[in-house]
Formats: structure tokens, C-alpha cells, sequence
């Protein structure tokens, strides 16, 4: 059957170009005279921000405006080393722009190896010349061949069974039929079939570009980090406003301190709030991550869809070109009763050269048969996904059709029907060659369909394809194989590299419908005879099941299931149309490369989530005491520069080193969940002690700089303890950054002017067992309570959040 429905789109172009038969294309003074007229097909950036978008973005934000007034306030009341953290904002900042323009710079020199090219016939050259998409201009002539993405508005000029899948703009699954005259838009790509067009709209004006419609576009306005983030975010500045609001009028008006005294104690309070650091670090880790893979021969096209990386628990694939080399060779003919081999074999040469556009398996066959003999060619049926064959109708030889069997002739007799058996469980591909008595139609069933031969193909297994397999299965990933070829054969190949079927393999012609679909992928997760409707109708049935589904593809076929996926992972190699929906490219075809890219994004998902924690914590336990501060009209412990210091050595500097971190397990949903569960708890016992301190170091009268420096001292503990709770689990870089951050305090303790600037004071001997017993005993109550919390959120992700298989 072939998928195809009647063309609806509005007409484009003139009807003079329509006319204009004229096909051999523009002359070089035409080409010259459109680029002058800016008649080229120039679009806007679309894998990254501008370098002004990249600045405003990490410059104008809520928080700097917070913290940039604050520092202004403490610039005019001084003294300058409470404008610290200004200095730490700048550098932040500055990093974080650094960052995001060396990832855009790496992605743009790896894109250009992945940039679509288009076949464009010029008068002064011979035949069609490839060149890049931007370089193509308003009424151009362009070959389209199957697995090509239009890249401008078009009107077709000549047609040959020209098949056009236009669901990326109008969300139609079904092919469009394409006729002389008919448009074409931009976006859209060829499934069967090849044609001519001329370009009748570039650039701007192009349909695609109008709807904004760019697949490769920078983005992370779909990650759920960034969701979450953006909750915590705005939770954040819902807490601060009012917080903030009394804690300046608390200190300016009840604390009985000195003006300048008020305003910096209001400005610490205020300013320890906001989680400063948590966008820039979540942005750093997306970018890096991006450069980190592109070092691996991996496009990321859109930087969220790193964070699906980490996500992903069901991987589906193609057998050819994933877990095969993707290139076939000739094996053996297996000539049916009553047809000779070496007519077979002419027969054969003949439809193969008779394709003027052949997939791998018509040029594996043709490569080792004698060169085609010159028939009279009447027609031609073009090979699709779809119907899974393609056919020639000669001037005086009859009717030939090549592909699957199971769709030209499922009844084969003996002995064709056992050796196709035998092949297939060998993991051989196997194609029938049949003979028809009537001519054959495009959109017709076949007539008088006669077997005359099986053709048998080997293929090569990829070297890396077990290690890879091998790697998924000790992650917990489901591997689920899709492809077109015959149940057994993708069974055997399967089996050899170590994918553990769940069940029997499963043809999936005799699936009908979604349903049938979901129901087969509960018992089985190997299927051939796939059409590329229904691997989109998988992907969607195990999304439904509550899985993250990543796939991996090359061909036009694959295209729909890419889109679907909640990742898109294309082979560089394959077609036009895969790499600009996916999210990923790999630009080697390596399916080595997918444990990389598996860890990767798990690692960039469990360092944001280990960096909030920290932020959030603080955010916390500086609202809280803030809270404690307005409510005993007491002043605030701190100074600004006394958390300069903490949040520099317990959160800044270790924070930036664990969004950079190594390895990570597989992530689960639930991100502001799995933050408020730490934080809150952890922020809330950090606050108690703090502030139990320094009331014990207020009541015992001791100098106010000594108050400030016990109530620092134990904030730090602290604030290491929580370090090391989220650095979890230790290894020695890791205990080092932590015993290095540690080692940093007690010297700057030690030396006497680094106390002078920082308005410190070491505590008497006794304040000092107080302040180490209440940290012994904080640090003790946050293990027993997330130990508690741990248990129950593990609960409930089985009891619940767990998907079904």
C-alpha cells in the first residue's frame, strides 16, 4: 500500500514559471545579478545566539539587578571590602559569557560539516552541482532526490513518482504526491521518488523561515531543568520580597545599631537570598557538555536536549546503519523453477541502472552484476519506506519489481519460501526479484506478480555495536530494534550482538493501528517489516508506557520517529531530512559514540541538580534567619563580607567545580522536588544552629566582631558538611576541594590582617566547643533526616512514578 494523499497546499510561483520548460537552469550573469539584488537564500542564525543575546541574557538579569543595587548601597556606606561580592558578580558573569561564546563557536565549526547542500542545475556547468543551501537563489533549478530537504519554496518542473512528506509544517503524516506544476515548500522532504523544482521563494520569504520553523535552532526553553530552575526561581523571589522587606525596615529600625551598621547587616541579609550562582552554573554545564561532546565528533543542535540524554531509559534503533555498517554486499541468486540464472542476472543489471536515484541495496546489486544492457525503458515506480519496493516496466522485457517479498508476493513457493527461512535466521537480507504480467502502476496493487528469484545480502556487523549494546544493558537501557527488514533477519542480527529479546520477534505488517502497536511492544522489543508510521506509533506508545525515549536513525524513513522522540539522534551519513529534525548528530556514524553522549548528559543533569542544592540550601537558611532576625529585633549576624566568605568557599568556588564533574547514574523526573527534599530540610537545621550560636555568643557578651566570627565559623562547618553531602559519593578530587576550600579558611583565621579586613575576631575557647558540639550535633540530625527522606522518596518512586512495562 502507499501512503499518499492528494496535494492541498496553495499553488506557488507564477504560471510562467510553470510554462518555462526550460530546465537546464541560470547562467552564471543570472546567479551574479539575483546575489546583487539580495535574491540568495540567506537565512537567520539558527544554532546560536547573537553575541548580543549571550550578553544580555547573562548581564540583565533579576538577580544582578539585586545584587548590582546592593552594591551600589554598600558603595556609598562603605567599606569596600562589604563590595566583595560585587566583584565575585562580575566574575561570574563574566564567565559565564566566556563560556556560552566558546560553545557557540565550537558548535558553529561542527555544524558546517553537517550543513545540508542542495543539487542545482547551472547553464554553464554539466549536470547538477552541489552547493550549500545558502548559496542558492530565487528561481534556481534544484534536483530533488529522495532523503533531500527542500530548502526554499519550489514549483515542480518534472516529476518521477515524487513523493513529498510535509508534516513538519502541516503535521500530516502522509506523503503528498507531487505533479508538474504542483508547489513545494521549504521544510518538507522527498520520500520516494526524484523531480525538478525552481526556486520561487528564498531565504525570508521562504514558507519554513516564516513559521519559524527551523529545526537546529538554539534552545532551552523545553528543558525540564530549566523549568525547574525557573519554579525555584521564582519561589526564591516570592520568599525575598517580603523577607526582604522586613528585614531592612527590622535592622533600620529595631536592631539599635548604628545607620551605616543597618544598612550593610540589611544588604548581607538581603543579598545572602538570592542564589546567585545557580543560572550561570546551569548554563555553564549545558555549554560545556556541548564542547565536551563536540570534542567527540558530536553536533548538539539544541542544548536541552543534552538533559534528554540523561533521561533516556528506552533506546530505539534501526538495525541498518546502527547496528550494521549500513553498506550491503551481494551474496548469492536464488533462481525459482522455470527462470535461468544468468537471465535473472540481466534482468537484475537492468533494473538497477534503470534508477536514477538508487538506494544502498540497488547499489550493492548492481556493483557486482555485469553492466546494464540498454533496454527501453517505458516507466518507472520508485522505491518508498511505505510500500517497500520499486519497479520497471520495460519497452520489450515486461514488468520487474524489486524489494521486500513479503509485500510483492507473501505466499512464495518451494523452494523459495525455505531459503528465504534459512537466510533470514542467518541475519542475510533477502529481497525477491518477480516478474509481472501486467504493467505496473504507482498507487495500483500488483497484478500477475510471478517469483523468479531471491536476492541474498550480507551485511557487516559495526565493531563497536556489542561493546555499545553491552553498555546500554548494564545502564538499565531498554534497546527496542525497528526496522524493515524481515522479522528474522533483525532477530539473528539482534541475538549477535548481544541484545536480550524480550520475547519473540514481532512482524509488524501484521500490526493495524497504534493500538496493536502498544499491546506488541508489552512482549517483544524486536520488530521488523516496520513501516515509518509505525515507529512513530512506538515511540508514542512507549512515551504513554512513561519512558524517555531516545532514537536513533539515518534514513527518510526515520525521520517521523526522530521528531517524535524525546531525543533525536541522527548518523552523519544519513539523510538531509534525519539530520535537521534531530537533535544530535553523530558526525562519524559511530554507535560508539551513544555511551558518551549517555553519560554526558548524565553527567550535566546530576551536577545541576548537586549546584541547586548548594544554592538552594542557602537560600534557605539566609531566609530563615533573616525570619529569626525580624522576629527577635536583633541585628543580623553578618556583615556582607562575612558572606562573601561563605558563600565563595562552601557554594562559589566548589559549586563551579561540580557542574564540571565526572560521572553520574541515570536521572529520574522530579528535579524541584529532589531539591526541596534536601534543601528545605537541610537549610532548616543549618538556620537553628547558626542562629543558636550567635544568640549564645550575643548573650555571653562578648565583643561584636567575635559574635560575627563564631556565628561565620559555624556557618562554614556547615556549609562543608552540606558540601559534602552533595559532592556525594567522595572520591579523592572531590575530598580534596572540599579539605582545599577548608584549608583556605583556617588560614585566612590565622593571619591578622586578613581578620582586620574581614572584621573577625577568634572566639574565646569556650564559644568555640559550643559552636563545634551544636555543628556535630546539626550535622548528625541532616544525615538522620534525609536518610529518612531518602527512604521515603524511594517509595515512592516505585509505588508511583515507575513506568510500566
Amino acid at each position: 500500500m502507499i501512503w499518499c494523499r492528494a496535494s492541498t497546499s496553495p499553488r506557488l510561483g507564477s504560471m510562467a514559471s510553470v510554462r518555462d520548460t526550460n530546465m537546464s537552469g541560470l547562467s552564471t550573469e543570472e546567479v551574479e545579478q539575483r546575489i546583487l539584488d539580495g535574491q540568495v537564500n540567506t537565512t537567520p542564525p539558527s544554532n546560536g545566539r547573537s553575541l548580543a543575546q549571550i550578553a544580555r541574557a547573562n548581564v540583565f538579569t533579576r538577580f544582578n539587578a539585586i545584587l548590582g543595587s546592593l552594591f551600589v548601597v554598600v558603595a556609598i556606606v562603605g567599606p569596600v571590602q562589604d563590595g566583595l561580592f560585587g566583584i565575585v558578580l562580575v566574575a561570574n558573569t563574566a564567565i559565564g559569557v566566556a563560556q556560552e561564546l566558546r560553545a557557540k563557536a565550537t558548535l558553529e565549526r561542527l555544524a558546517i560539516l553537517s550543513a545540508p547542500r542542495a543539487h542545482v542545475r547551472r547553464r554553464d556547468t554539466e549536470g547538477a552541482t552541489d552547493i550549500a543551501v545558502k548559496d542558492v537563489v530565487l528561481d534556481d533549478v534544484l534536483e530533488l532526490r529522495p532523503g533531500d530537504q527542500v530548502p526554499i519554496d519550489a514549483v515542480v518542473l518534472q516529476a518521477e513518482g515524487l513523493e513529498i512528506d510535509e508534516s513538519l509544517l502541516s503535521g500530516e503524516p502522509d506523503a503528498v504526491a507531487k505533479s508538474p506544476g504542483d508547489p513545494v515548500l521549504s521544510g518538507s522532504f522527498v520520500v520516494a521518488g526524484s523531480g525538478v523544482a525552481r526556486a520561487t521563494a528564498v531565504g525570508a520569504d521562504a514558507y519554513a523561515v516564516r513559521l519559524q520553523a527551523e529545526a537546529t535552532r538554539f534552545s532551552l526553553l523545553h528543558s525540564q531543568l530549566q523549568a525547574g530552575t525557573n519554579s525555584l526561581l521564582r519561589m526564591v523571589t516570592w520568599v525575598m520580597i517580603p523577607v526582604g522587606v522586613a528585614l531592612v525596615a527590622s535592622q533600620l529600625l529595631r536592631s539599635h545599631q548604628s545607620f551605616s551598621d543597618a544598612v550593610r547587616a540589611s544588604v548581607a541579609g538581603v543579598g545572602a537570598m538570592v542564589p546567585e550562582g545557580l543560572v550561570l552554573l546551569t548554563s555553564i554545564a549545558f555549554a560545556v557538555g556541548a564542547m565536551r561532546l563536540a570534542r567527540e565528533r558530536v553536533l548538539v543542535q539544541e542544548l536541552a536536549a543534552i538533559e534528554g540524554l540523561a533521561r533516556t531509559d528506552v533506546l530505539c534503533i534501526d538495525k541498518t546503519g546502527t547496528l550494521t555498517s549500513g553498506s550491503s554486499s551481494f551474496e548469492s541468486l536464488i533462481v525459482a523453477p522455470g527462470f535461468e540464472e544468468a537471465t535473472l542476472r540481466e534482468v537484475l543489471s537492468a533494473v538497477c541502472g534503470a534508477d536514477p536515484t538508487p538506494n544502498a541495496t540497488v547499489q550493492a546489486i548492481g556493483a557486482a552484476l555485469d553492466p546494464p544492457p540498454h533496454w527501453g525503458v517505458e516507466s518507472r515506480v520508485p522505491f518508498s519506506s511505505a510500500k517497500k519496493w520499486s519497479a520497471v516496466n520495460f519497452s520489450a522485457h515486461g514488468s520487474w519489481v524489486l524489494g521486500a517479498a513479503s509485500m510483492i508476493a507473501p505466499e512464495l513457493g518451494e523452494p523459495l519460501a525455505s531459503e528465504r527461512a534459512r537466510h533470514e535466521s542467518l541475519g542475510h537480507r533477502v529481497v525477491l526479484l518477480a516478474r509481472c504480467d501486467e504493467r505496473v502502476r504507482d498507487g495500483e496493487p500488483l497484478v500477475g506478480v510471478v517469483p523468479a528469484g531471491l536476492v541474498v545480502l550480507g551485511e557487516k556487523l559495526r565493531d563497536e555495536a556489542a561493546s555499545t549494546i553491552s553498555y546500554l544493558s548494564a545502564q538499565g537501557v531498554l534497546v527496542v530494534v525497528l526496522s524493515g527488514d524481515a522479522p528474522g533477519t533483525v532477530a539473528a542480527i539482534a541475538a549477535k550482538v548481544g541484545i536480550t529479546a524480550i520475547g519473540a520477534p514481532r512482524d509488524a505488517s501484521e500490526l493495524h493501528g497504534a493500538s496493536d502497536v502498544a499491546l506488541a511492544l508489552e512482549t517483544s522489543n524486536i520488530f521488523g517489516r516496520v513501516r515509518p508510521d509505525q515507529k512513530v506509533e512506538a515511540v508514542r506508545a512507549l512515551q504513554a508506557q512513561g519512558h524517555v525515549v531516545a532514537m536513533i536513525g539515518d534514513g527518510v524513513n526515520d525521520v517521523q520517529a526522530l521528531k517524535q522522540a524525546d531525543l533525536g539522534i541522527a548518523m552523519g551519513s544519513g539523510s538531509q531530512s534525519s539530520r535537521s529534525v534531530a537533535r544530535m548528530v553523530l558526525l562519524d556514524d559511530s554507535f560508539a559514540a551513544v555511551p558518551t553522549v549517555l553519560g554526558e548528559g548524565r553527567r550535566v543533569v546530576a551536577n545541576i541538580e548537586r549546584v541547586a542544592n548548594l544554592f538552594v540550601t542557602k537560600t534557605v537558611y539566609a531566609s530563615l534567619l533573616a525570619i529569626a532576625v525580624v522576629l527577635l529585633a536583633v541585628p543580623y549576624p553578618f556583615f556582607p563580607r562575612h558572606l562573601t566568605i561563605v558563600s565563595t568557599l562552601t557554594i562559589g568556588l566548589p559549586g563551579f567545580f561540580l557542574a564540571l564533574a565526572k560521572s553520574a547514574p541515570r536521572s529520574t523526573p522530579g528535579f524541584v522536588e529532589k531539591v526541596l527534599s534536601f534543601t528545605v530540610p537541610v537549610g532548616v537545621i543549618t538556620a537553628l544552629a547558626t542562629f543558636g550560636v550567635y544568640e549564645v555568643a550575643r548573650y555571653s557578651h562578648v565583643a561584636s566582631d567575635e559574635q560575627h566570627t563564631v556565628a561565620l565559623l559555624e556557618l562554614c562547618a556547615l556549609g562543608f558538611a552540606v558540601l559534602i553531602l552533595v559532592a556525594r559519593p567522595l572520591t579523592r578530587a572531590r575530598l580534596t576541594l572540599v579539605v582545599a576550600m577548608a584549608g583556605v579558611l583556617v588560614a585566612g583565621m590565622s593571619v591578622g590582617w586578613v581578620r582586620r579586613v574581614f572584621a573577625l575576631s577568634m572566639p574565646s575557647v569556650e564559644l568555640m566547643i559550643v559552636a563545634g558540639l551544636v555543628a556535630l550535633a546539626a550535622i548528625v540530625l541532616m544525615l538522620s533526616v534525609l536518610g529518612t527522606t531518602l527512604w521515603w522518596s524511594r517509595w515512592w518512586a516505585r509505588r508511583v512514578r515507575a513506568p510500566r512495562r
